[in-house]
């Protein structure tokens, strides 16, 4: 079985992928000063208050964090006996080149979302994925990553307003019942909100614009729903979308690795 591993900013995500479904999806926080075995010691834990025997035999990992992956690549190592693949390394083929400037890295969650992407609904996509960061990912005809959008996500954006703001509280993010506010929460909310709904409805716009195709677009992350719930900004939500991509690498390198 797989193990495919998510490390953002804020969370990391274990997925155990049996060859044809997530038998359980375990999430903590990202912490880089996490052992191998603190790791291990939680992952048991959850695996088997789940009741899931699951015999590892291969690891991939994507990390937005390089400060994780080596306790991530011990962990792999020590307790299920594999070398892990690691997204974005030279020995991790991609089932198509990122198309960008020579010299550009761009982030492993950017091109595990293209793989995802491209598998589920082909080529021609914008890809919003709802994180610590709002990224817009352009898919091309053959899926290749072809550059992008990065803007301040939803949650920093609201942080950003309690921490520089004295007066202004921290709030959670929610659709407002009214755009104009008559209380500061509101009055946030409606700003986050729908200044968000603008940002991705206009830079979808735009890009769409520049590229002169129709392109379907394809929400990920934890907030996408509720703006798919709200408004009809996207085409496609998918929910799995970064752990469908990790396994479609995963085969990829399988398939097309000499043994």
């Amino acid at each position: 079985m797989l193990l495919a591993i998510d490390c953002g900013n804020t969370n990391t995500v274990f997925s155990i992928w049996d060859g044809e479904k997530f038998l359980c999806t375990l999430r903590t926080s990202t912490h880089h000063a996490r052992t191998a075995d603190a790791y291990f010691t939680w992952y048991s834990t959850l695996v088997k208050h789940y009741g899931i025997e699951a015999d590892i035999t291969d690891v991939i990992i994507s990390s937005t964090v390089p400060r994780v992956v080596f306790n991530l690549r011990v962990f792999a190592d020590r307790f299920f006996g594999c070398r892990p693949m690691v997204v974005g390394k030279p020995e991790c083929l991609l089932p198509q080149a990122p198309r960008v400037d020579a010299g550009t890295q761009v982030g492993p969650d950017r091109l595990v979302n293209t793989a995802g992407a491209f598998d589920r609904h082909g080529g021609n996509l914008i890809v919003v994925d709802f994180g610590t960061a709002t990224t817009f990912d352009v898919v091309g005809h053959d899926g290749a990553y072809e550059g992008g959008v990065i803007a301040p996500g939803v949650n920093l954006s609201l942080e950003a307003l309690h921490m520089a703001a004295a007066a202004l509280p921290h709030v959670d993010i929610a659709k407002p019942q009214r755009v104009v506010g008559t209380n500061t929460v509101a009055c946030m909310q409606s700003g986050v909100f729908w200044g968000y709904v603008g940002l991705v409805r206009e830079i979808c716009t735009r890009i769409k614009a520049e590229r002169d195709q129709q392109m379907m677009i394809v929400a990920t992350g934890g907030l996408a729903s509720l703006f798919q719930q709200t408004e009809a900004l996207f085409d496609a939500f998918e929910e799995d979308l970064t752990m469908h991509g990790l396994t479609v690498i995963h085969r990829y390198n399988k398939e097309n690795t000499p043994r």
